[in-house]
């Protein structure tokens, strides 16, 4: 017991020396001298000025002009990935235990981050935002039939079907680009879902899919991606944001420098939104060695929850 409580002291003792620490930082960063840098900071730039001057502020880069591939088109080929918890929720959102704490623990919990819509929120008809609310409570909800009531509950996520657009790009897997002179292809790692982008001819999709039909074009540097066909089953995220089938995507691939290119997604669909709406984000070149996308074919992890129950005898 008095072990316990020399340890319990000495945690307790660290903890104090950390707040006292960040106390003072907080205090250090109000003071004078920290106020007068950050005011200069602000001031116009001199007619003078140096190369350390010149260096863009985080977030905002330099001219760019990206490399070209052979037939003269912006190289954007590589292996890219996002680095936001839209997944989660694109929305800002507090971190979450997630589902079944009680036996996952942390391993389960979902972190919190930062929104990725301009403005904030999703311009949700009354009856659809009802609707959102509804995905969201039965997020974890599977009941799998022969029709499409199969797809009345629980996150596409889950039930390792395929993402759909824009969500593809900011689950946490990397993708692959690559092009050639007609089309561009996307390998996602989730599912080994694939998109092939039309350059040259341009055509109307003749099915619905998951993962919609591409248009593409280029404006400049930046590849266009005008993306309609999509079945009414995928989300945005597992908060329970949705669309119907009369969703159209425009995306802008932007490369800003040899390793990030920004992305942009244009959502409309009249049916469920009363405007189209904006996600905005970075992604990141992959730059590790010999790097390359796995298999994340995630089908054999779900056959029991999704079919257990039309086993003839119980699993043991």
């Amino acid at each position: 017991m008095r072990h316990f409580r020399q340890t319990e002291l000495r945690y307790l003792t660290a903890d104090i020396v950390a707040v006292a620490a960040l106390s003072l930082f907080l205090v250090a960063a109000r003071t004078p001298t920290a106020v007068q840098a950050q005011t200069t900071a602000q001031r116009p730039a001199a007619r003078n000025t140096s190369a350390a001057d010149k260096i863009p502020a985080p977030g905002e880069f330099p001219p760019y002009k990206a490399p070209r591939t052979p037939d003269g088109k912006p190289d954007l080929s590589g292996v890219w990935q996002a680095f936001v918890t839209a997944d989660i929720d694109v929305h800002d959102h507090d971190a979450q235990a997630g589902p079944h704490p009680e036996i996952m623990g942390a391993y389960g919990a979902w972190p919190g981050g930062q929104g990725i819509v301009e403005g904030g929120e999703i311009p949700y008809k009354p009856e659809a935002l009802a609707q959102k609310k509804a995905n969201a409570e039965k997020r974890m909800v599977v009941n799998i039939t022969s029709d499409d009531r199969r797809h009345d509950t629980g996150d596409p996520e889950l039930k390792c079907f395929r993402p759909g657009i824009p969500r593809a790009n900011y689950m946490p897997f990397p993708f692959q680009i690559i092009q050639s002179p007609n089309s561009v292809m996307i390998a996602y790692e989730f599912v080994g879902a694939l998109r092939t982008i039309n350059m040259d001819e341009h055509k109307e999709a003749p099915a619905d899919s998951w993962m919609g039909w591409s248009n593409g074009h280029w404006e400049g540097d930046t590849l266009v991606v005008d993306t309609t066909g999509f079945v009414p089953y995928t989300w945005f995220d597992r908060a329970g944001d949705y669309h119907s089938d009369a969703l159209h995507v425009v995306e802008r691939y932007m490369p800003v420098s040899p390793y990030h290119l920004v992305y942009e997604a244009t959502i409309d669909d009249p049916k469920v939104f009363t405007r189209p709406w904006k996600v905005s984000f970075p992604l990141y070149r992959r730059m590790e060695k010999n790097v390359q996308l796995l298999d994340f074919n995630c089908v054999e992890f779900v056959e029991e929850m999704n079919y257990g129950r039309y086993r003839k005898q119980p699993s043991k």
